[in-house]
């Protein structure tokens, strides 16, 4: 069974373009299923009755959201291994997931994020870094994996414009603006001198990433979104900013100014439209605050004229 499913890791990363994090986790539910069913189950004769109950016991200790992306592992799994002819019928075929209502995410205002922006001040020990760490994420929308992941050579500064790698490998070009363009500008002394530094410490440079950690090295994800909860502390926001949260404003804020829905996903590097079409909820909210306070017939019912939910 082991072999099966590091086979089955190793195609999600090489045929699929799954990143490691994400094929990781995809290991973790199916060997938590296997064990479930018992360690030395067979593929061939696991059953839909199988799937379901094992579906049932997480339940008690998971949200709806991580059995349905346990049950997703499952279901890839064994598309998998009948792609393979290892097995004849797919025992998942059959298994309903969990209902999930709509997640709308988490955004901050434009005075949010601009105060945001200004915490990295000059005591800090990297604030060059943070500061056009920052300036990035909002400019671009990119996902933290992708921002980590940018090298020196995806930067066009005469064009400001950063080739950006998301899922699957699939690699877009996004604009990044004159403040970006401004912050990366300044940040760059202080990799140089990172990088001479870890030279002086008798270790190889890091020659492609673009944003270093103290050490000279890739900065890590983890690292991003620590940098960025005491940053949100920092500025005032009353909740916690992540990343992510930057990706949501970046899409609000564009659609609230004018752009259409196909350009913003052209931007986020979202395969579906249907992805995207969560922030008209948040546009319209917008539209009907604004309606609400400047229109002499306003009477507080306009989600419903805007169709809202």
């Amino acid at each position: 069974m082991t072999g099966q499913i590091e086979r089955f890791v190793t195609w999600l990363l090489a045929e699929k373009g799954y990143s490691p994090h994400t094929a990781d986790s995809y290991r973790f539910d199916i060997v938590e299923f296997f064990r479930f069913c018992g360690e030395d189950a067979d593929c061939s004769a696991i059953t839909g009755a199988q799937v379901e109950a094992f579906v049932g016991s997480l339940y008690a200790v998971n949200a709806s959201a991580s059995v349905a992306r346990k049950l997703s592992a499952l279901r890839t799994f064994f598309r998998f291994l009948r792609r393979e002819k290892i097995i004849v019928a797919d025992p998942v075929a059959g298994v309903a997931g969990p209902k999930l209502g709509q997640h709308i995410p988490a955004f901050l205002t434009v005075d949010e994020v601009f105060a945001l922006l200004e915490a990295p001040v000059a005591s800090d020990r990297f604030w060059r870094r943070d500061r056009a760490m920052l300036e990035m994420l909002y400019a671009t929308g990119m996902r933290v994996s992708e921002l980590v992941g940018c090298n020196m050579d995806d930067i066009d500064f005469a064009a400001e414009m950063v080739r950006v790698r998301g899922k699957g490998n699939k690699e877009r070009l996004v604009p990044f603006g004159r403040m970006a363009g401004e912050a990366l500008a300044l940040y760059r002394p202080e990799r140089d001198n990172l990088t001479v530094a870890r030279i002086q410490r008798g270790r190889e440079p890091e020659r492609e990433a673009l944003f270093l950690n103290g050490q000279g090295s890739r900065l890590s994800a983890r690292s991003v979104e620590r940098s960025i909860q005491i940053y949100g502390l920092r500025a005032g926001i009353g909740v916690e900013v992540t990343p992510h949260a930057l990706r949501h404003s970046f899409a609000t804020h564009l659609l609230e100014m004018g752009a259409d829905l196909r350009t913003v996903q052209e931007l986020l590097g979202h395969v579906s439209l249907s992805t995207t079409q969560k922030y008209t909820h948040l546009n319209i909210d917008h539209l009907a605050k604004v309606y609400d306070q400047a229109h002499p017939q306003a009477r507080g019912n306009t989600r419903e004229i805007l169709g809202g939910d």
